[in-house]
């Protein structure tokens, strides 16, 4: 088998090419330069192209936070966070830099005070106890909505989640 065979993630085997109509996102890391990276996702592809770049995917109605960083001489540059939907077929879509094609934009903040908050919204989801990917698509444009305007977003809870998971069995 060649390096580029398989590769595991989540225990799930992955194969050489994507799904068809995988939502494809490109990370690099390079330190103190330029970090894009994963937050939260189930990836259901990986294909590392080297060092410092690799390429994930995600299956159709996937969520996931694709967080940007960047410095130069000075300081940070760019400090951002996309938490999409990857998209079902004939879907329409935002494009956005790094994600092939596009995604259905939950949240998008820019600047590392918002950023912050954010990710500290992913942390309360995440103590709960609870996969922030598995998370109502709702709650994530909810804490967009409140923090681009530099309020505090209302907590996820056991309850809006059971409510959540209640409407998808109704109305998948």
């Amino acid at each position: 088998m060649s390096d580029r065979a398989s590769h595991r993630a989540h225990g799930r085997l992955l194969t050489d090419g994507p799904a068809p109509f995988t939502t494809l996102v490109e990370l690099t890391f390079e330190k103190r330069k330029v970090e894009h990276w994963i937050r939260f996702g189930r990836k259901s592809y990986e294909q590392i192209l080297d060092r410092r770049r690799s390429v994930v995917g995600f299956a159709p109605d996937s969520i996931f936070a694709f967080v940007r960083w960047a410095a130069g001489e000075h300081g940070t540059i760019i400090s951002r966070i996309d938490i999409l939907r990857a998209l079902r077929r004939g879907e329409p879509f935002q494009t956005l830099p790094f994600v092939r094609p596009g995604g259905d934009i939950l949240l998008r903040l820019d600047g590392w005070p918002k950023v912050q908050r954010a990710l500290a919204a992913i942390d309360a989801v995440e103590a709960l106890g609870l996969d922030p990917a598995d998370a109502s698509p709702d709650h994530w444009r909810h804490v967009h909505n409140r923090l681009s305007v530099g309020l505090e977003p209302t907590a996820y809870t056991p309850e809006r989640h059971a409510a959540w998971i209640g409407r998808r069995r109704i109305d998948p």
